[in-house]
């Protein structure tokens, strides 16, 4: 049952790919975060330290610092108790915080967390084949 060898060719090329084709995707939607929703993200949380910090140069400086802003929102949308205990996120601006936007940064999450057990459960299948 686990030996991928015996499995059809189509199967296991669509689960040994489709994390790769996820994490393409992930990528291309924190891309899309950051150059069309950074703004109202920006105002939604400008009371928050983070934000205060790093708001002037957020979705400014580049492709890889453009995604990791975006993982670091949305962290803090999905993790909210953690970000407001540190001091990044202030509970206001968590508790008025665009629900459109919530959930999009929660998707973006979930992308990566489906994607990341998925890849390591294919390494291991190809691993011990």
């Amino acid at each position: 049952m686990t030996d991928i060898d015996t499995w059809s060719p189509w199967v296991a090329i669509f689960f040994l790919g489709a994390p790769a084709l996820l994490s393409a995707v992930g990528l291309a939607y924190s891309l899309y975060l950051s150059h069309r929703h950074i703004e109202e993200i920006k105002d939604a949380l400008k009371n928050s330290r983070y934000i205060y910090l790093w708001g002037p140069s957020l979705g400014k400086r580049g492709l890889i610092w453009s995604l990791l802003e975006i993982a670091k929102i949305a962290g803090m949308m999905t993790w909210p108790k953690a970000y407001i205990r540190i001091g990044d996120l202030n509970p206001v601006d968590y508790e008025n915080f665009p629900t459109h936007l919530k959930h999009r940064l929660f998707a973006n999450m979930a992308i990566a967390f489906i994607a990341l057990p998925w890849a390591i459960v294919a390494a291991v299948l190809v691993a011990f084949r």
